[in-house]
């Protein structure tokens, strides 16, 4: 072998290592991959197995209508915030959907798999983990001698300011008006 190709096999070997270093960090941090192609991703527990154990098109169709299930595609990537052995399910977070969802475990995996399009979903691609900072960007903020004026200059002012005081006791007949200061 020579020496370019044995540097080529040693730099594939990093490469899928330090992959696989990165998917099993994601699986320990509660990532996992969707297997199941369907409307197993349900808001209550019981409906997972409803869907899963009844897969006729009038459960799914109220299900759906109802917003009670969301569809699960191969390869998305979904982050599990509660497990519950006894009965199988997956408490889930979904990108895109503003509620957790249960599914069934086993429609789960630990082992990367690639969506649709070829590609193995992360937190980051996803939309599960944001990557913009949180909030309206409304630009930078104007300086202090900011103007929307172009050649104008804004004179500073202060608060205004008046040279009347109400006196605590006394009150206004019906026929005086109160005095306003002048202005200048």
């Amino acid at each position: 072998m020579t020496l370019l190709a044995l540097a080529a096999v040693a730099a594939l070997a990093l490469t899928s290592t330090a992959s696989a270093n990165k998917y099993d960090e994601l699986a320990a941090k509660g990532f996992r991959w969707a297997t199941a192609d369907g409307p197993y991703a349900c808001v209550a527990k019981e409906d997972v197995h409803r869907m899963a154990n009844n897969p006729g098109d009038s459960v799914e169709l109220k299900m759906i209508e109802e917003v009670k299930a969301y569809y699960l595609t191969p390869g998305t990537i979904v982050q599990v915030t509660e497990e519950d052995s006894h009965t199988g399910t997956s408490k889930i977070r979904l990108a895109g959907i503003t509620v957790d969802l249960w599914t069934l475990t086993k429609f789960l995996s630990k082992r990367p798999i690639k969506d649709t399009y070829g590609v193995i979903e992360t937190p980051e691609t996803s939309g599960l983990i944001p990557t913009a900072s949180p909030g309206v960007n409304a630009g930078p903020t104007p300086g202090p001698g900011f103007t929307p004026l172009p050649g104008a200059n804004p004179a500073p002012s202060g608060s205004p300011t008046s040279n009347v005081s109400p006196t605590p006791d006394q009150t206004p007949s019906p026929n005086e008006s109160p005095t306003l200061p002048r202005s200048q």
